[in-house]
C-alpha cells in the first residue's frame, strides 16, 4: 500500500513539474504577440491592457473553454467548452499552435476557429498566464 502511494505521489509531482516545462517571464515577453487580441485583467486590475477581439485571458487556466461572461465567442469553442475542454497549460499550448486542428481533434468533427494566429511555441504564455492568476 505506501508502495501504490509512494508511486502514485510521484507521478502526480512529475505531472505537475511537466505541466509547467514554459518560462514565465519569457512568457510575458511573448505575450505581446497575443495582446493584439486579448487582455489581462482581474477585477481589481488590469495586469496588461489588449484588444478585445479576443476574451480576457485572466485565469484561463482551469477555465471551461467558451464561458467568459460577455465574450461572444464561435460554436465550436463552445461545443468543446459543453463538451468538457476545461484550460491547462498543456492544451492551451496545443490549441493556439493551430487553433482549427485542435477542436477539429477535440470534436471529432471539423471545427473553426476565430482565431487564426498560431504559435509554435506556447508553452511559456501558457505557463505565464497560469501564473498571473495565482
Amino acid at each position: 500500500m505506501n508502495k501504490l502511494f509512494a508511486l502514485t505521489a510521484a507521478a502526480l509531482l512529475a505531472t505537475s513539474a511537466a505541466a509547467s516545462a514554459g518560462d514565465a517571464a519569457a512568457g510575458e515577453k511573448d505575450f505581446r504577440k497575443c495582446k493584439a487580441c486579448h487582455t489581462i485583467a482581474s477585477a481589481d486590475e488590469t495586469i496588461i491592457k489588449g484588444g478585445k477581439t479576443g476574451p480576457n485571458l485572466y485565469g484561463v487556466i482551469g477555465r471551461t473553454a467558451g464561458t467568459v461572461e460577455d465574450f461572444r465567442y464561435g460554436d465550436s469553442i463552445v461545443a468543446a467548452g459543453e463538451a468538457g475542454l476545461v484550460w491547462t497549460e498543456e492544451n492551451l499550448t496545443e490549441y493556439v499552435a493551430d487553433p482549427k486542428k485542435f477542436l477539429s481533434d477535440y470534436l471529432g468533427e471539423s471545427a473553426k476557429s476565430k482565431m487564426t494566429f498560431k504559435l509554435k511555441k506556447g508553452e511559456n504564455i501558457a505557463t505565464y498566464l497560469a501564473s498571473v492568476a495565482e
